[in-house]
């Protein structure tokens, strides 16, 4: 491997100052809301009480209402995790006073965070098109303050971003390889399955580099055994570099092979010997894919593999340790355009969102979901084909069909440049994550509606009153009429039950395998929809005629509710039972029957089509879980999804059998950078980085 600093020089990024008016205002509004983001993070740790804040130090002289110098054992907590080098740096701390100390450590770590997204920034290989030099930086710098390990490593004590920033620096910004060597070696010291760096600097070539980072690593360890012999005894040799310090290794904070093994139920000597076996495979892999890239020149990508397999294999591999797996995003996967954005949207959620949101609460799917940022950061150093750079598809890949160009439906309101019709498939992972997290967002922000009950109630009575004004108070007598006839009753609580999710994403499915350009269509209108119920939800709670008291309605499909008390049983606990305005039941419905007679090709499909939505409506009146209202709300909704997809993207995309503009996205291309034309002029003006402007 060529010295990294001297590639990082090479390469040109720093030439990149300028660029067209509207890349400088975007970079500087990503670098504004990577600030916003920066302080909301500090906020939330200053909010700590100091003492407290102090206290997360786990070492003594530092727990709350200690005084004086700190004396004794780092581990006699029990809770400090990190090595004995790293007790040894943190110790003096103690004796600060416990505002400044809070102030401090939070501003240092937010600054390192950012100088990590700037070193990581220039670490991209070349060639670099001059927006992703402009905003990489930046765009890099907001998702990681906002990624659950920098939310982590922002507590007292946590040291986890200085290696990182450590190791960075020392392969693309040092110049020389002893140099290089000692910030490796210290940022082992601190943790010490990062001195997997040493051997991937010895196999690219720099071998004094290699060499250095391992005596470096030596003489801390050593530095700390003569200054702290029973702590480094406790930590090498009792616990085994750590493991159990700081939490249960079984815990669901210890992402590493181990934790996950001991969360399956193994233990003893099987234990022990599968997860040596599995490291070892790890290791192997990874470090080999790892110096497969940095010979390619991807060097940023050689770093984040290497540390993905560093974290996976140690005995305790913290989550806030784990921000390498976001710097993977750098690696391309994929031949077609429509695949490039799954690994790194796939990373993004993964390091950004809880794993209950990413994957249902089901028994079967625990071992997935308690494990998820394991399981990326393996992806990533084993099992991820990022492509090479002599791939014909690294810079030009299979690109995208699109329809033909449609006009704005109103001249006030442009289409979207970016929402042009696609025709071809889109990648199934890619919708499956993003179907499962917009789902999993809707359930949340669903829940967190206002539940006020007095507020639903008396709104539940306007729209009694609305209804008895328009002569459409037919609620209270269809759910008598339906209990008093035991089999309506249970053909219409099965459709409540069963049909609400089946039909939508049955229909999707089959828009997906069959026709993707009405696909998008299809999944465009509902989105928005949804989207739209939410403020509904939001702006107008309402008890449904079932939590309405003194009216006498029947709950058939929950069973007899208690009005008198607030949380009405075990349902509360599931849902917002308030947000009923407009009736999504009937909405989704209806989008069903809309697309179904619109696409379906025979007579008998656009029938049934046609019914769903008119025996949904049935049932969610005769059982009591909504007003005849609701349903006129739904169909509001998804009249102006409808709506805003023909007014932002034009008509109805083509059918995949309809033939797209000539070539292709490569036609559109070839279009936009012909001679003389504005858009060939504004491709001359963005060259890659690192050329003459």
């Amino acid at each position: 491997m060529a010295n990294a600093a001297e590639h990082s020089t090479a390469n040109g990024h720093a030439g990149v100052i300028g660029g067209n008016s509207r890349l400088g205002a975007a970079r500087l509004l990503l670098w504004a809301l990577a600030g916003a983001l920066a302080v909301r993070q500090a906020v939330a740790v200053l909010r700590v009480p100091p003492a407290e804040w102090l206290g997360g130090f786990h070492l003594p002289g530092t727990l709350p209402g200690a005084g004086g110098p700190a004396v004794g054992s780092v581990y006699d907590v029990g809770q400090f995790a990190r090595t004995p080098f790293a007790g040894l740096v943190l110790k003096p701390l103690a004796g600060l006073a416990a505002p400044s100390l809070e102030v401090a450590w939070t501003c240092v770590t937010l600054l390192f965070v950012a100088a990590i997204g700037l070193v990581a920034a220039r670490g991209l290989p070349d060639p670099v098109p001059r927006r992703t030099a402009l905003l990489a930086a930046p765009v890099l710098t907001a998702l990681m303050m906002v990624s659950l390990p920098v939310r982590e490593a922002a507590s007292p004590g946590r040291t986890a971003v200085v290696p990182v920033l450590l190791l960075l620096l020392a392969v693309f910004r040092v110049p020389g390889d002893r140099p290089a060597g000692v910030l490796v070696g210290l940022a082992a010291a601190l943790q010490p399955a990062l001195l997997l760096f040493a051997p991937l600097l010895w196999l690219t070539g720099r071998r004094p580099a290699g060499r250095t980072a391992a005596v470096t690593f030596a003489a801390a360890t050593a530095l700390s055994w003569a200054a702290l012999p029973r702590d480094s005894w406790t930590y090498w040799v009792h616990h085994l570099g750590g493991t159990g310090l700081g939490g249960a290794p079984d815990g669901l904070a210890n992402q590493s092979v181990h934790g996950a093994l001991l969360r399956l139920g193994l233990t003893g000597p099987a234990e022990v010997l599968l997860y040596a076996a599995l490291a070892g495979a790890i290791v192997w892999v990874g470090l080999r894919r790892a110096v497969r890239y940095a010979r390619d020149g991807q060097l940023l990508l050689a770093v984040a593999v290497t540390g993905c397999v560093a974290v996976a294999v140690s005995p305790t591999g913290w989550r806030h340790q784990l921000l390498w797996v976001l710097l993977a995003v750098a690696g391309k996967v994929g031949k077609r355009a429509a695949d490039r954005r799954v690994w790194p949207v796939a990373v993004v959620l993964a390091m950004t969102l809880p794993s209950a949101v990413l994957l249902p609460n089901l028994t079967a799917l625990a071992p997935v979901r308690d494990n998820v940022l394991l399981l990326t950061a393996v992806a990533a150093a084993c099992a991820v084909p990022f492509l090479p750079r002599s791939s014909p598809y690294w810079r030009d890949p299979v690109p995208t069909d699109y329809g033909r160009p449609a006009a704005a439906r109103w001249s006030r309101v442009p289409l979207l440049p970016f929402w042009r019709r696609v025709l071809s498939r889109p990648n199934l992972l890619l919708e499956l994550l993003l179907i499962r997290v917009g789902y999993s967002l809707y359930s949340h922000i669903r829940a967190a509606a206002p539940t006020s009950r007095s507020l639903a109630e008396g709104n539940g009575s306007q729209i009694l009153g609305i209804e008895k004004a328009l002569g459409l108070d037919i609620e209270h007598a269809v759910n008598h009429a339906v209990v008093a006839t035991p089999w309506l009753e249970a053909f219409f609580d099965f459709y409540y039950t069963s049909f609400h999710f089946v039909v939508p994403l049955t229909i999707l499915a089959v828009l997906y395998w069959r026709r993707p350009g009405d696909y998008r269509w299809a999944r465009a209108s509902l989105g928005l929809a949804t989207v739209l119920a939410l403020a509904g939800f939001w702006l107008y709670p309402l008890a449904p005629p079932r939590l309405m008291p003194g009216l006498g309605f029947v709950d058939t499909v929950h069973g007899p509710q208690d009005l008198a008390n607030p949380s009405y049983g075990a349902m509360t606990a599931i849902s917002n039972q308030y947000a009923a305005m407009p009736s999504l039941h009937f909405g989704w419905s209806l989008w069903c029957g809309i697309v179904i007679v619109v696409l379906a090709p025979k007579g008998w499909q656009k029938l049934l089509g046609a019914l769903h939505p008119l025996i949904t409506v049935c049932a969610i009146v005769a059982t009591a879980n909504h007003w005849v209202l609701d349903a006129v709300g739904g169909a509001v909704v998804v009249t102006a999804g409808f709506g805003l997809v023909h007014v932002l993207s034009g008509p109805r995309g083509l059918h995949p059998n309809v033939p797209a503009q000539p070539g292709g996205d490569g036609a559109l291309r070839a279009a936009a950078t012909a001679p003389g034309t504005a858009a060939a002029t504004a491709t001359a003006a963005e060259p890659v980085a690192g050329s003459r402007p």
